[in-house]
């Protein structure tokens, strides 16, 4: 069965350094970044990652103070064509799914690329865009 994959989201001061702050964090512990999404607000930051180990990284963000939390989102293989990213929206407004936010991985994966999906409904998603032949990329993620 195919399982959505883990981001890791943090909540950060928007303020200058705030994001090297985490970066250093990461780096220091040995974590890689695949993915990375910066959400500002007033005052407020929210970073959204996808990283080879997101257990270790909410440990040392955590750990480190930082408000963190994960979420499941579904990592999913887009023709990198024009048009492309349309193969995997329409069968999905065609289910009723509504996409909340996307973002790139920052690696291709078999001459595709992939795009990181949160949406309304995750398993009725990963159900439409298998129906659909999309291929949808599993925990291997956090080893690409």
């Amino acid at each position: 069965m195919t399982k959505p994959i883990k981001q890791v989201s943090v909540l950060l001061d928007n303020a200058p350094g705030a994001l090297s702050g985490v970066s250093d964090l990461l780096g220091k512990a040995g974590i890689n970044i695949g993915a990375i999404s910066l959400a500002e607000s007033a005052d407020k930051s929210t970073i959204r990652l996808i990283t080879d180990n997101p257990d270790q990284t909410e440990q040392v963000l955590s750990a480190a103070g930082y408000n963190v939390w994960q979420r499941d989102v579904i990592a999913v293989e887009s023709p990198d064509h024009p048009g492309g990213l349309n193969s995997v929206l329409k069968p999905l407004g065609a289910a009723g799914v509504n996409v909340h936010y996307l973002y790139p991985y920052l690696r291709k994966f078999r001459n595709n690329a992939i795009l990181i999906f949160r949406v309304s409904d995750t398993e009725k998603a990963i159900q439409t865009l298998k129906d659909n032949y999309i291929a949808i990329v599993d925990e291997t993620i956090y080893s690409l």
